[in-house]
C-alpha cells in the first residue's frame, strides 16, 4: 500500500455516508454490489446493458440498478450519480469507456472515484484522469497466486509497502512445542509477533510463555527480507 493508497482510504473513512454506485455490472461489479449490499449499504448498479441491469435487481444484489450510457455526463447527472460521494468504475475489459467514466465522474463532483484496471497502461490512464484509487485485480491475483505456489507456508499476506509485510504463516516444524519466548524471534529473525491461532480463533499480542504447535498458524510483521529468513 503507497502513500496515495493511504491518503485515500484515509478521507474515505471520514465519509459517513452509506451509498455507493457501481459502474459496469460484469463479474466484478456484480461482485462488489454484493458484497456492499450484504454489509448493509444502499448500493446503486448501473450498466449499458439492459439484461445485465434485471439480473442485478432479480439477484436482489443492490438496492437499485439503471442502465445508462456512462460515457455521456449527460446521462450520469440525470440518473444522479454525480450526487454519489463514492462510485466504483467496474468496466475494467472496455479501456475507452473506462477512461471516460472516470474522467465524467471527477468533472461532475464526485469525491472518491475507484477504478478497476485491467493492465498496466490502463491503470496509468485511470490516474491521469483523476482516479482516485486503481486496482488490478488479476495482477493482484496473479501475484498472490505466484508467492502461494512458492511459499505455501503463506497463508495470507498484506503489504505495507515493497519491503515490509504482515503474514499470517503455518507455525513451522522446527518452531514445535517452542514457547514464543524461547523463539527470540525479534532477535534471530527481526520479527515482531501479532497473533497466534488457538482453537480456531487468533489470540492477540499472546503470552511469551504460549507455546507454539505445528499446525497452528501465527501473524508476524517484519521486513520481506527477515520474513523470508523463516524456516517455512
Amino acid at each position: 500500500m503507497n502513500l496515495s493508497s493511504l491518503n485515500f482510504f484515509r478521507s474515505l473513512s471520514t465519509n459517513n455516508k452509506n451509498q455507493f454506485a457501481v459502474v459496469g455490472l460484469g463479474r466484478f461489479g456484480r461482485g462488489v454490489c454484493s458484497t456492499l449490499h450484504y454489509l448493509g449499504y444502499e448500493v446503486l448498479g448501473i450498466d449499458a446493458d439492459e439484461k445485465r441491469v434485471a439480473q442485478v435487481l432479480t439477484d436482489q444484489i443492490a438496492a437499485h440498478a439503471l442502465q445508462l450510457d456512462s460515457t455521456e455526463p449527460a446521462a450520469l447527472k440525470e440518473g444522479g450519480i454525480f450526487d454519489f460521494d463514492t462510485v466504483i468504475v467496474a468496466i475494467g475489459n472496455y479501456l475507452e469507456a473506462s477512461v471516460v467514466t472516470t474522467l465524467n465522474l471527477k468533472e461532475g463532483g464526485v469525491a472518491h472515484v475507484v477504478a478497476k484496471a485491467s493492465s498496466e497502461i490502463h491503470m496509468k490512464l485511470l490516474t491521469k484522469v483523476g482516479a482516485d484509487h486503481v486496482v488490478f485485480p488479476e495482477h493482484e491475483m496473479g501475484c498472490t497466486l505466484a508467492r502461494s505456489l512458492t511459499k505455501p507456508a503463506i497463508l495470507d499476506r498484506f503489504d505495507l509497502d515493497v519491503d515490509n509485510s504482515i503474514v499470517e504463516i503455518i507455525i513451522p516444524d522446527d518452531f514445535h512445542g517452542k514457547t514464543i519466548s524461547e523463539l527470540q524471534l525479534r532477535s534471530r529473525y527481526g520479527l515482531n509477533l501479532l497473533a497466534v491461532s488457538h482453537d480456531g480463533k487468533f489470540e492477540i499480542n499472546p503470552n511469551p510463555n504460549h507455546r507454539l504447535y505445528k499446525g497452528a498458524a501465527m501473524v508476524v510483521i517484519g521486513s520481506n527480507k527477515d520474513i523470508n529468513r523463516l524456516p517455512i
